[in-house]
């Protein structure tokens, strides 16, 4: 159960040091973040890229950790009790994967417009 409940968060942490350091490199339907946003262009499919790569990474680690202190507790208790609390940790670690896609859709909609433009910022507006 130990090995079962870490493969989403060392998933997470993997997918998210690749995609941190570089997006696939064509904007494709088989691999990489893809929602609509995302593939408008180069530039936003890059930015969603490191974006969730920067939270996978970041949310494997604390998840590795919570994944596993939880299961020492159970430790020597019957099959029931111990494949329950690994399917409560899955669900979790479920939540926290679809959840990413909340936080890197609204910094994509906050730094592109809708035809996935950068929007501009006061400091690059003439004043």
């Amino acid at each position: 159960m130990l090995f079962m409940n870490a493969l989403v968060p060392l998933t997470m942490i993997g997918f998210g040091k690749l995609f941190l350091n570089n997006a696939p490199g064509k904007i494709n339907l088989g691999f990489g973040y893809r929602t609509s946003m995302s593939m408008k262009n180069k530039d936003t499919w890059e930015f969603a890229h490191r974006y969730i790569g920067k939270l996978w990474h970041a949310w494997g680690i604390a998840l590795l950790f919570l994944s596993i202190i939880p299961l020492f507790f159970v430790i020597g208790k019957d099959e029931d009790t111990v494949g329950t609390l690994g399917g409560i940790i899955c669900a979790v670690q479920m939540v926290f994967l679809a959840g990413s896609i909340f936080p890197t859709e609204k910094a994509l909609r906050k730094t592109f417009d809708k035809n996935g433009n950068r929007r501009k910022t006061i400091d690059s507006q003439k004043i």
